[in-house]
């Protein structure tokens, strides 16, 4: 069973407002079982409208339309399904007095606009609706199907999840599930990535199934997502265990996380686990990598706090960094150590360098250095991160806790 998604409503494509609908849809009908290959967007245009579902239905047995069920003249949705089926609208004398006695519930007057919505396709079954005005709509078309839900959230996942999924799933004769996990990775390229997962994404394209794809994500890394469908949750989350331990054998410790565990989420559990307090020096990132590490929950059980010394004397006075650029391997391991002396912590990271936008002591935009002290020992790397400002800012921020990650797995 194949299903399309159509999003119904110009503002969609203004961008006045974000299609979450379609993303939300999506997700169900992969708990589901049933595959959705298209999601589409079009405007309030009777002719866009109708194109829209006939392409649907040509290419899947179901299309899903979300939205334009109101009660305005831009909401066309029953006439665009009519005209797709080549059958009259009726009024609903039922769906009349429903949305006439709600209104007066509410002790608000009811204008005859409202009456549109109680228009059904000849031949359509009709959705209760239980949260506003507009019902839903299922529409045979031949052996095929269109479900029409409002566009308003909380009334279409409602709708979505009370009648239109158990009708797919009868329709389809079949029960199965789809699911996918994700690995979270920092430290190689896209095209170095998939050229390390290379032969396990040939070996899967070949079987079919669970597959495989790469969603680079910026400042977050590139995430490996591993999609599998089978006939119950259980053999589904087998066959993504499995994969999951294929991809980390192939990646080691590229990988940090899986769904949405963030970079600092991942060091926090390391250093918990070692029993292990941190401390932390930051010039460049400006209090980027604090805030990220005190958006873990119980931060402050192993976070001793953070040192934005941004400016250079406060780099020699606070931390004991050595008279000279500030921007060197020198300042990075003084910060480091500096950070774990003065806020009495076991491990102390400290970051500097140059975000531009001009070049700073003879060191190109981009130039970072990031300093570790932990069980006395100190070192120091540079890396030189490409970006404006603020992604030169934000990949460092994240490049210092990957840093602290490989060293805490390294330790055990």
């Amino acid at each position: 069973m194949r299903c399309d998604v159509v999003a119904i409503g110009t503002e969609l494509l203004l961008g006045q407002i974000v299609d979450t609908n379609s993303e939300w849809i999506g997700e169900q009908l992969a708990i589901a079982g049933v595959d959705s290959h298209f999601q589409v967007k079009v405007g309030d245009n009777l002719r866009r409208i109708v194109l829209a579902l006939r392409e649907s239905l040509a290419r899947s047995d179901a299309v899903i339309a979300c939205g334009g069920l109101g009660p305005t003249q831009d909401d066309i949705t029953r006439e665009a399904i009519a005209e797709v089926l080549n059958v009259p609208l009726r009024r609903d004398p039922a769906l009349v007095d429903r949305v006439r006695n709600m209104f007066q519930a509410r002790g608000r007057q009811m204008s005859d606009n409202n009456l549109r919505q109680a228009d059904v396709p000849e031949g359509a079954t009709i959705i209760p609706q239980v949260r506003g005005t507009a019902p839903g709509l299922i529409c045979p078309v031949g052996h095929k199907v269109i479900y029409a839900v409002p566009g308003v959230p909380q009334e279409m996942e409602e709708m979505v999840l009370r009648a239109v999924l158990p009708d797919l799933q009868a329709r389809s004769g079949a029960t199965a599930t789809i699911r996918s996990r994700t690995l979270r990775t920092w430290g190689l390229a896209e095209s170095a990535l998939a050229e390390v997962v290379g032969p396990r994404l040939e070996a899967l394209e070949r079987a079919g199934n669970p597959t495989i794809a790469f969603l680079a994500s910026g400042i977050e890394g590139i995430k490996v997502r591993i999609t599998a469908k089978a006939g119950d949750e259980a053999a589904d989350r087998a066959l993504l265990d499995a994969e999951e331990s294929e991809l980390r054998a192939l990646l080691g410790d590229v990988v940090f996380g899986v769904d949405d565990e963030t970079m600092e989420a991942a060091v926090a559990r390391l250093l918990i686990d070692a029993g292990l307090s941190l401390g932390l020096a930051e010039s460049l990132t400006g209090g980027l990598v604090g805030a990220r590490l005190t958006a873990v929950p119980g931060a402050s059980d192993w976070f001793r706090g953070s040192i934005v010394a941004y400016d250079s004397a406060v780099k020699h006075r606070l931390l004991g960094v050595p008279d000279g650029p500030v921007v060197s391997e020198q300042a990075a391991l003084a910060m480091a150590t500096g950070s774990a002396k003065v806020l009495a912590a076991d491990v102390g990271l400290g970051v500097t360098g140059v975000a531009g936008p001009t070049e700073q002591d003879g060191q190109p935009v981009g130039t970072v250095w990031m300093g570790l002290a932990m069980d006395g020992e100190a070192d120091a790397v540079r890396v030189q991160l490409p970006g404006d400002r603020d992604r030169i800012r934000q990949f460092a921020a994240i490049s210092l806790l990957d840093l602290l990650r490989r060293r805490l797995l390294g330790r055990k």
